[in-house]
């Protein structure tokens, strides 16, 4: 595998990372906004959180279309 493949992989695997922790960052406020917070720092907490579930989502995209449509080099 060229060093260019590998750092398109690690590359990836970073990205993938981030939105996975975003995911879970953006659940967990989700959560906390919808069950525990009450006022306008739940509509904060929730708005926040949809944010970062839209950014996963992103990068997640951005992660796979790399891997899909990369050049092959022959």
């Amino acid at each position: 595998m060229p060093a260019s493949e590998r750092d398109r992989a690690a590359a990836r695997r970073s990205r993938l990372l981030w939105a996975g922790i975003l995911a879970v960052i953006g659940l967990v406020l989700l959560l906390l906004g919808l069950t525990v917070a009450n006022g306008a720092v739940a509509g904060i907490e929730v708005a926040l959180a949809i944010v970062l579930l839209l950014t996963s989502f992103a990068m997640q995209r951005v992660a796979r279309r790399e891997t899909l449509y990369r050049e092959e080099g022959r």
